[in-house]
């Protein structure tokens, strides 16, 4: 058997190392230690092994079965040995190494061939690997007999890479790695590396100084904070029973489904009595529970991949492939995931391609170079969050991103990715002045290589997990966010619709004697409502950093506040969109979202809060049952305004509506005085129910109402209306009997 190439510096130098390789490997500067240690092959044909162990006094070979293969003569008293080996082929060896009455056994890292091949170099040069997650990291395999962990990274700019951690003391000299030149990939297989060995990379840039130590970029397991070394995990074992689940979502339109997200930090949602996070399973026995009564039908969670600081709300992440080690182990959130595809509830993951921290054991500046951010700070950095931004534009970076987004569904089977500020990614001049950004090869503002790699991300989502989203948060006017990529769009499922947000919140937070002046704020959105599909986000955004709660936002006094923000989200949820709301927002909690602690859960002992509650679980439930509300959420044909120029007594009024469906009617009274027989416009005669009234004594209001039902009858002039008592700040829905 003839061992691969190695072009050395010790090739044809005789059976016996030469000095300066003999100090390279001491210093841990050889750039291709494989031509020295291990099994070489003598000039007379015949085999030597050389090995560096520090610490022994005398080393023996032996095969892996046991059999003796010689004694090495030691070349230097730091640990360097070689010797002659009884072998005919070159295979892996152990050695035993005695020191006074010591005696161990290590079996040697270098004497075992490459795991990965040519056609994994193509890919990944080319950028075209979709299973970058099963070649790089860190795996465990059995390997020419022998268990252990491959390590490989992306560094094409070193001059020498070595996996450290726990299995070798820290020490770089101990498991320096193999350079695969068409790729850029470091690789080594580490024999006898046990699962839950705290491990990082220490790596040489082209410069000759050593760089910090870097935790592994796609580690699928990572130390907890403070501490930022990658663990080496074991391939996730998880029954899933989901099959029906994902089944569903991969062959419907999700356009037409009933979507109520229930936004979660899961920091922070609720706590231990002694104020530590909860497990994920801990989680899944309170929050899935939760949810599914609530009538909510996904989670999404602020980003769970591993992250530094706890105030980024991990947003700022170190580890895109590692769940984050508060609440536990991987396994945990597989699990999470499972249980909540059990009972109908679907989960999104709040995914960060945009920038990374500058942490010194992350990502920049990886190999001594700008690896994965561009160079130049004025494409580099984000004056914003003073983080590093990806170069996109690059191969490698763009399918390292691309393969994490494949990650999350292939191995935890997630229902979809919001992927965060998706503008900061769209434009060059993004939170820049005149001077601090470079344009396109065109001369524009538009980031190319960011558009490309969002139109291949999605596309690559989307073929190979049909089942899954993603939503854009996107803040501008780019068109076709949420359009097919072959139609010239991005290829989103869905965009954040912030405008209306941003609107409707400044609406009611005007007093309702200024409304009428204001009436646009909610009419407006409606001549864009279905220019992309939309999710309506009151989002964590919304009530942190001084803007209060949604409650707080509200106008007038505490009744009012509560009543303001009742109408408010039946309005929403009556409104064309799919629906998120961050917790403690359904019970209309009255500070402001903070990571540090729990929600106020206690609130739900006063009346008016808990009537909030029910009302947002009423909603959920009517949202879903109700095919007019949701199945044509994203088109037109499902909405018509009744009343949309009453200013004087901000009133409104719209039809919603499905091709053979009830359709259900939304009316919303923005002011606190009583409207008796006030006529509504109809588009059918006879008895219409009323299926929701948020002025409902249960939900905290006044009780006014229609007793159940209205009449509609045709006037003289052929117009069919009915006439209607609104209730003061108030929505309610009828639908025909």
């Amino acid at each position: 058997m003839k061992k691969p190439e190695s072009k050395g510096p010790d090739k044809e130098r005789g059976d016996t190392p030469s000095r300066e390789d003999i100090d390279r490997i001491l210093d841990a500067t050889h750039w291709d230690p494989f031509a020295v240690l291990g099994i070489q092959q003598t000039a007379g044909g015949g085999h030597v092994a050389r090995c560096f162990i520090p610490g022994a006094e005398k080393v023996e070979a032996f095969s892996l079965d046991g059999t003796p293969l010689g004694s090495l003569k030691c070349l230097d008293p730091a640990g360097f040995f070689a010797g002659p080996v009884s072998l005919n082929s070159f295979v892996p060896v152990r050695y035993r190494a005695t020191r006074a009455d010591v005696e161990w056994t290590v079996t040697d890292p270098y004497s075992f061939w490459p795991v990965l091949g040519p056609m994994d170099d193509y890919f990944v040069r080319e950028g075209s690997h979709l299973r970058l997650f099963d070649k790089l990291g860190a795996r465990p395999m059995v390997h020419q007999g022998v268990a252990g962990y491959h390590f490989a990274v992306w560094a094409p700019n070193a001059k020498r890479v070595s996996v450290v951690g726990d299995f070798n003391n820290w020490d770089g000299r101990r498991h320096m790695m193999r350079l695969r030149r068409d790729s850029g990939v470091w690789e080594t297989f580490a024999p006898d590396v046990m699962d839950g060995s705290a491990y990082k990379f220490e790596i040489i840039g082209p410069n000759g100084n050593v760089q910090p130590l870097k935790a592994d970029p796609f580690a699928r397991r990572s130390e907890l904070r403070p501490k930022t070394a990658s663990i080496t995990a074991p391939e996730l074992k998880q029954k899933w029973d989901d099959a029906a689940h994902r089944k569903h979502w991969g062959t419907t339109d999700k356009r037409r489904q009933p979507m109520a997200i229930y936004e979660v930090h899961p920091g922070s949602w609720q706590r231990g009595d002694d104020g530590s996070f909860l497990t994920w399973d801990e989680l899944g026995d309170r929050l899935i529970p939760y949810c599914a009564d609530m009538g909510f039908t996904h989670i999404e969670f602020l980003p769970v991949s591993e992250y530094p600081y706890d105030p980024s709300w991990g947003y700022q992440t170190t580890g895109l492939y590692a769940p984050t080690a508060r609440f536990g182990e991987p396994e945990g959130l597989a699990r999470f995931v499972n249980g909540c595809h059990k009972v109908g509830i679907g989960v999104i993951l709040d995914w960060v391609p945009a920038h990374f921290p500058t942490d010194e054991h992350g990502l920049r500046q990886f190999d001594g170079t700008a690896l994965y951010e561009h160079a130049d700070p004025r494409q580099g950095y984000h004056p914003d969050w003073h983080t590093a931004i990806y170069n996109f534009g690059r191969t490698e970076v763009a399918s390292f991103l691309l393969n994490n987004a494949l990650y999350w569904g292939e191995i935890f089977h997630v229902d979809g990715l919001r992927v965060d500020a998706v503008a900061s990614m769209l434009y060059l001049d993004y939170s820049r002045k005149h001077g601090e950004w470079v344009p396109n090869e065109y001369g524009g503002n538009e980031n190319l290589g960011a558009v490309r790699f969002l139109q291949e991300t999605n596309k690559a989502v989307y073929g190979q997990h049909p089942e899954m989203m993603t939503i854009a948060e996107e803040s501008t006017a780019w068109p076709k966010v949420s359009q097919p990529v072959h139609e010239g769009g991005l290829g989103f499922g869905f965009k954040w619709n912030m405008g209306f947000m941003h609107d409707t919140l400044s609406y009611l937070a005007r007093e309702p004697i200024h409304r009428r002046h204001h009436h646009t704020e909610i009419t407006f959105g409606l001549l864009y409502a279905f220019t992309e599909n939309f999710v309506l986000p009151l989002s964590h955004d919304e009530v942190v950093h001084g803007k209060g709660s949604l409650i707080a936002k509200m106008a007038g006094d505490d009744w009012q506040k509560f009543a303001n923000l009742r109408a408010y989200y039946a309005f929403m949820w009556g409104y064309p969109g799919k629906k998120l709301l961050f917790m403690g927002q359904e019970f209309a909690q009255w500070s402001e979202w903070s990571e540090a602690r729990s929600l106020d859960w206690n609130l739900l002992q006063y009346p008016m809060h808990e009537g909030v509650r029910r009302l947002v679980r009423d909603l959920n439930f009517t949202y879903r049952a109700k095919p007019a509300l949701h199945a044509r959420d994203c088109e037109p044909e499902g909405f018509e305004w009744l009343i949309v120029d009453d200013h004087e007594n901000s009133v409104f009024a719209w039809q919603r509506k499905a091709p053979g469906e009830k359709p259900v009617i939304v009316i919303c009274n923005f002011t606190p005085v009583v409207r008796d027989f006030y006529n509504v416009p109809l588009p059918k005669a006879g008895f219409w129910r009323e299926i929701l009234n948020t002025d409902a004594e249960i939900y905290g209001g006044s009780g006014k109402g229609n007793g159940g039902r209205v009449r509609a009858d045709v006037n003289g002039d052929g117009a069919i209306t009915a006439s209607v008592t609104l209730p003061p700040l108030a929505t309610i829905m009828l639908e025909p009997e």
